[in-house]
């Protein structure tokens, strides 16, 4: 081997640095040990514990903070926490870039777009195709007065100018807003204080992906992304101003509101407010007061409370408000009013009651005084020694405010003070202006409110609406559970192969284990440099990984193997094996098309499953750097001491040796057989389909663990009547089920998702212990056994976007993987046999899942994760396909004979040792994953398995058989008599 003091050089370096970048995670793990160990349990004295050491050195001059930011990042499945995809509303920045236009052909494409959007199309490109085509009739452009040529864009967009002239000048301004939502975010989740956030923009697609790794109070964590903290100040109107609309109200809705209702007679005192709608008696009679059935005036005069609902209510009495004919009976005297709740106390109790507050508007619907004059916000109490948010106005905000304070002490009514259009404070002003730009917001405040509220308001508003599209909460014992079982399937699987090769190859079995050994040196090393996220499914890449790197070995041993047997000495037959002609033109073109798959998944996959690409890509550039260059060294190390390898055991010596199968002879066998199993899988496909996840379809689920034992059908029955269509299946032991609902998934707000884990709540809770709260059954925490242990929610929106890429994920690896065999074999029919056995490999595996779905015990959804597995699949089943090619490429190349089919099945014949032992050795390490690695990957894992196992009899009986029948029988004469000259 050339140069082997300068690889000697730089494998020791290399080793040198990755144990240096994994040193920073042993040691951050130290000192979270010795947390846990000071704080006996106590989470808040553990966190207390690392908080005191953040900024002290602790490792080689760095500080406890520094280290940790350079340890292993896990991914929630093992640290627990939520990973969010919002999307920034291009809608509300394009309808404010137009100043709220009223353009009729403006309006509609504005409401039109969501409806045409398709695929992976942004709102943007697809806001302009509906707006051309409803522009046609009249002509309507975007640089319109009423549309675009507004104040805010008045310098850039010019009078005259053409659609396709506006429609560059929109997209910067859209990516503007963009940018400034993601630096909004980044602040509040800096200040949130979230250890090793993640945050970054997903190309131009307005979408923005947040992972708050340990993160716990998920509800908690949603407001504070999705709230836009549209802070604004409005006058309120007295009770006497608008007394008389609601009286008209009343009467005009007996005229339409006939259906019966459970009528609440109210008992109205004087000792609060909660007693304004307790119940006196519930009787069903014809309604009588459709609107103050629900809603209870305020009596007292002069005060800025018109009145109190119910929180179920609240929905219905805001139709009424919207409707046109009940907006025509507003009086001239409140022409403008606008009316909004005040903050509940009790978010979760819909028998809480609201205060209703009557809003002084104007035409421009803006508020007299915004948050964008808040300079500085800090969380405090009030003079009651209630929690409360002390802000600070710049010098325009401090003049307005003035002036307001003054009008509302003369008048005698109040300021609302409202954040996203929910009134937390109505404060009167009794001593006249108030100067300096100081302001209080007090109200049903607890102290994270307080400090989350202060923080969005520094760190500002967001630019538009933001909407959780998908979103994956992980429970931190669940991801410990991960740990644990990921670990175990690491060790188990790496221990059998390790074993393995040894039994078989004996002594430079050995040394392939070393190879090994230092091979996931380099790999968790890399990961640590790059600062790359370690995933459940990228564990069970790395053991995947293990697997394969061993096949690189195999190769190598299985062809110095073939030339000891031809008589070539130990040394000359290990250095022929590490030639081109030996055994690395079939070791690089098989890892290729492998890193070619892993590759497109890298781009075109999120989450965990980029995580499982990242360390298959890692896997597969170390393993050929191992195998090639560090078990060469300990070979020629070995040999240099005068050693004798043999490549094999006492046992193992004679084992598929001599072989003389005729493969092509059988191969109308293997025609009838794949076909059958296609047809069957096909059948299965259309009939019976696919058990599809929210990846694909949409919805919400839930992993949720019980105390004791329940009873699937029975708790479905409970959800159905809650929440209209739901499913509940055993999700690993009987006391864990895997709940999915539709439920609103389309209805993209922190409220709503909040919504929905009330209600699942209620629907189980006679299956939850007595003491178990809600904040307990929602709340993540490290001690966590019973409630909602992971949750995940995926759009309409995002899953048509996920079924294109993974569509798009198989056609293009398919297609690149045909133009490299094309390309490197220089024939076309080698291409096609690979493609179309790994087309037959990929419909069996989906016919396998669609039929047995509700047959086997354990999940078998087609998800993300499962096309992660077929793609691994399709570079698994290539890799074994091109070995074999290479080895017809080769004795077609240097053999003089018209055989062409004898040549083919000796190529099959001598490369089957190679073949067993990788498929062996792979589906051993795929076993110890799917017994020990845990529920949530058992189905990806099956794939693989199932993949691998057909892919290895495509590679034998489909593959070169096509090959063989897609050529004529002029082209086989011609390649079987060319004999290359060396």
């Amino acid at each position: 081997m050339q140069n082997k003091g300068l690889i000697k050089f730089f494998a020791i370096i290399f080793a040198v640095a990755c144990i240096y970048q994994l040193s920073f995670t042993f040691v951050a793990n130290s000192y979270k040990e010795k947390a846990k160990s000071f704080a006996k349990g106590d989470l808040l004295k553990e966190q207390n514990y690392l908080d005191s050491i953040s900024s002290t050195e602790v490792y080689m001059g760095y500080t406890y903070n520094q280290v940790t930011e350079k340890q292993i990042n896990k991914g929630l499945d093992l640290e627990g926490g939520i990973n969010v995809i919002l999307q920034i509303s291009v809608k509300d920045i394009l309808n404010g870039l137009a100043n709220n236009s009223k353009n009729p052909v403006f309006v509609k494409a504005l409401a039109e777009t969501a409806k045409n959007q398709v695929g992976n199309q942004t709102y943007f490109d697809a806001f302009f195709e509906t707006f051309e085509k409803e522009a046609a009739a009249t002509k309507t452009k975007l640089a319109s007065p009423d549309i675009f040529l507004t104040k805010t864009l008045n310098e850039v967009v010019k009078i005259g100018m053409t659609n396709d002239q506006v429609k560059p000048i929109l997209k910067q301004e859209v990516i503007k807003s963009v940018e400034s939502a993601f630096e909004v975010l980044r602040k509040r989740i800096d200040q949130f204080g979230v250890t090793q956030p993640n945050i970054q923009m997903l190309g131009d697609t307005g979408r923005i992906l947040v992972e708050l790794p340990g993160a716990k109070d998920v509800d908690r964590i949603k407001k504070l992304l999705q709230g836009t903290a549209q802070l604004e100040f409005w006058e309120t109107y007295k009770i006497d101003e608008v007394y008389q609309y609601f009286g008209a109200i009343n009467d005009a809705l007996k005229k339409t509101e006939i259906s019966t209702t459970n009528i609440a007679v109210a008992e109205v005192k004087k000792t609060g407010i909660d007693s304004l709608l307790t119940d006196k008696k519930d009787t069903l009679k014809t309604q009588i007061n459709p609107l103050f059935d629900k809603f209870q005036m305020q009596t007292q005069q002069g005060i800025s409370v018109v009145g109190y609902a119910k929180v179920k209510d609240t929905s219905v009495i805001n139709s009424y408000f919207k409707r046109n004919n009940i907006k025509a009976l507003i009086p001239n005297s409140i022409a403008n009013v606008k009316f909004a709740w005040g903050k509940s106390n009790d978010d979760k109790n819909k028998e809480a009651v609201l205060e209703l507050y009557a809003l002084k508007g104007n035409r421009s619907n803006e508020a007299p005084i915004s948050g964008g004059v808040i300079t500085n916000a800090t969380d405090t109490y009030d003079s009651f020694g209630k929690p409360a948010v002390s802000m600070q106005m710049n010098g325009t905000g401090a003049n307005a405010w003035e002036k307001m304070t003054g009008e509302v002490s003369k008048q005698g009514n109040a300021i609302a003070i409202t954040l996203d259009n929910t009134v937390y404070s109505a404060p009167g002003v009794s001593k006249g202006p108030i100067s300096g730009g100081s302001s209080e917001i007090s109200g049903n405040f607890t102290v994270e409110e307080t400090k989350d509220l202060a923080n969005v308001l520094r760190a500002g508003k967001l630019p538009a609406r933001a909407d959780i599209l998908q979103s994956d909460v992980v429970g931190p014992s669940l991801g410990r559970e991960a740990i644990d079982s990921g670990i175990m399937s690491f060790i188990i699987g790496f221990s059998l192969v390790l074993l393995w090769m040894i039994f078989y190859y004996g002594k430079t079995g050995f040394y392939a284990n070393l190879a090994l050994l230092v091979n996931i040196l380099f790999i968790f090393g890399v990961l640590a440099s790059f600062g790359a996220v370690l995933t459940l499914p990228g564990i069970a890449g790395i053991v995947l990984t293990i697997g394969m790197a061993v096949d690189a070995n195999v190769i190598i041993f299985e062809r110095a193997k073939e030339e000891l047997d031809s008589g070539k000495t130990t040394e000359e037959a290990v250095n022929y094996a590490f030639t081109w002609k030996g055994a690395m033109s079939s070791i690089v073109d098989a890892n290729i098309t492998t890193f070619i798959t892993a590759l497109i998944l890298f781009f075109l996959g999120t989450g965990p499953i980029k995580g499982f690409a990242t360390t298959l890509l890692i896997g597969i550039l170390t393993s050929l750097f191992t195998a090639i260059f560090i078990t060469r060294m300990l070979l020629d190390w070995s040999l240099s001491k005068g050693d004798k390898l043999a490549f094999s055991t006492s046992i193992t010596k004679n084992w598929f040796k001599n072989l003389n199968f005729d493969f092509l002879g059988k191969r109308k066998i293997a025609y009838v057989i794949s076909g059958l199993l296609i047809v069957a899988s096909i059948a299965s496909i259309t009939i019976k389909g696919l058990n599809k996840g929210v990846d694909f379809v949409g919805g919400r689920t839930f992993q949720v663990r019980f105390e004791q034992p329940v009873v699937a059908p029975e708790v479905a029955k409970d959800l159905v009547a809650t929440f209209g269509s739901a499913e509940a299946k055993v999700f690993g032991n009987n006391n864990q089920l895997k709940i999915t609902t539709k439920y609103k998934v389309d209805e993209e707000s922190a409220i709503v998702d909040e919504e929905v884990n009330v209600k699942l709540y209620e629907s189980l809770k006679k299956y939850l212990p007595s003491t178990l709260t809600y904040k307990d059954f929602v709340v993540t925490s490290d001690t966590k056994t019973v409630g909602i242990m992971q949750s995940s929610k995926v759009s309409g929106t995002i899953s048509k976007d996920i079924t294109k890429n993974s569509i798009w994920a198989v056609v293009i690896s398919l297609l690149v993987v045909f133009l490299y065999l094309m390309i490197s074999f220089r024939k076309w029919q080698f291409g096609l046999g690979a493609v179309a056995a790994v087309a037959h490999d990929v419909i069996i595996v989906l016919g396998i899942f669609s039929f047995f779905y509700n047959v086997l015990p354990f999940n078998m959804e087609i998800d993300q994760a499962f096309i992660a597995a077929i793609l691994t699949v399709i570079g698994y089943s290539l890799n074994d396909t091109v070995i074999v090619f290479d080895r017809v490429r080769e004795y077609l190349n240097y053999n003089s004979t018209k055989d062409f089919d004898g040549l083919t099945n000796k190529a099959l014949n001598t490369t089957l040792s190679r073949t067993i032992n990788t498929s062996a050795t792979t589906l051993v390490v795929l076993i110890a994953i799917f017994m020990f690695g845990g529920e949530t990957i058992r189905g990806f894992v099956f794939a693989i398995l199932v993949g691998i196992l057909v892919g290895t009899y495509s590679s034998l009986f489909v593959a070169t058989p096509i090959m063989r029948d897609s050529m004529s029988e002029k082209e086989k004469l011609r390649m079987a008599e060319f004999k290359k000259e060396d």
